[in-house]
């Protein structure tokens, strides 16, 4: 006869199939790997099925556990309502808010909405995540995301803070010397471009706007990076033309390490979002990060 598994074994199996890794299952829950793995051995056990398939290098749920996981997900989600809507009888928040962000989002949030907000409700711990893809934030366990307008789907709630932001085409003095500088995006075919590749491993194309116009170019280059500060650094280097959020090449323009090409084609765009999804009850947590994103951001 099988022995149910407890929430404590449900919860450490759907964070190790989200994650595919037992460090970050473990990270996420505060156990040691070797507790999860335990756990894992013990679940599978008593269920008298196999759940996890495991490699040297990742983890991955088995035609049962991606059943099992499946039908969990809601259940769990549901309990977290539950308990949620508890503690919305609190007179303050606590618990854990997950928020998933792009790095430039977090390091904004950091210089004031972040220390704000836990200073003000000490009781809430927050785990912010930053993440180079798109993420499904429901499926992955995430109260909220925070990511530019153009990127958030449309039947979330979204929460716009921060101002419009700037994308700019930048270079080197040195760059620049030995060839004149692009006048339009097409001129960027006789350029040496540094690429940027996607968390999907597609490379972005720049997008440009002047008077309606709007151009995507697919950059030549030899270089491909994923950071934006490596890009900026490359830049400084001399080794292409560089498209980075006005926030970036900002200290590089400054110093003159940089200089602004095709300026007239790089117009302000909505900034960033921060959004959830509209048909669940908004956590206490969130709805006290929104009220000091507002405030501060």
């Amino acid at each position: 006869m099988n022995i149910k598994p407890d929430l404590t074994e449900l919860k450490a199996f759907a964070a190790i199939a989200a994650q595919r890794s037992f460090r970050k299952a473990a990270d996420e829950l505060a156990l040691s790997p070797s507790t999860l793995s335990h756990m894992m051995r013990t679940l599978e056990q008593n269920m008298g099925v196999r759940l996890l398939n495991r490699t040297t290098r990742s983890v991955a749920p088995t035609e049962a556990g991606a059943r099992l996981l499946a039908s969990l997900g809601p259940i769990l989600r549901d309990l977290d309502l539950a308990l949620e809507q508890v503690n919305a009888f609190r007179e303050r928040p606590g618990g854990l808010l997950r928020i998933n962000a792009s790095e430039i989002a977090a390091r904004q949030l950091l210089a004031s909405v972040v220390p704000t907000f836990l200073a003000r409700y000490p009781e809430m711990a927050l785990d912010l995540v930053t993440d180079g893809r798109l993420v499904d934030i429901v499926a992955e366990g995430f109260d909220a995301g925070i990511r530019l307008g153009e990127s958030v789907p449309q039947y979330m709630v979204a929460v716009r803070f921060g101002g419009a932001v700037r994308f700019v085409a930048v270079a080197s003095p040195h760059y620049l010397a030995d060839r004149p500088a692009p006048l339009a995006p097409d001129d960027l075919a006789q350029h040496t471009c540094i690429r940027v590749r996607m968390p999907s491993g597609k490379s972005y194309r720049w997008e440009f706007a002047l008077r309606g116009q709007e151009i995507s170019v697919d950059t030549p280059g030899a270089l491909t990076l994923d950071h934006l500060e490596l890009m900026a650094q490359a830049a400084v280097q001399g080794l292409g033309i560089a498209y980075l959020p006005d926030s970036v090449a900002r200290p590089y323009l400054v110093r003159g390490e940089l200089v602004g090409v095709l300026d007239e084609w790089c117009p302000a765009i909505p900034g960033l979002f921060l959004y959830y999804p509209g048909h669940r009850h908004v956590p206490l947590g969130l709805q006290a990060f929104i009220e000091v994103l507002r405030e501060l951001a």
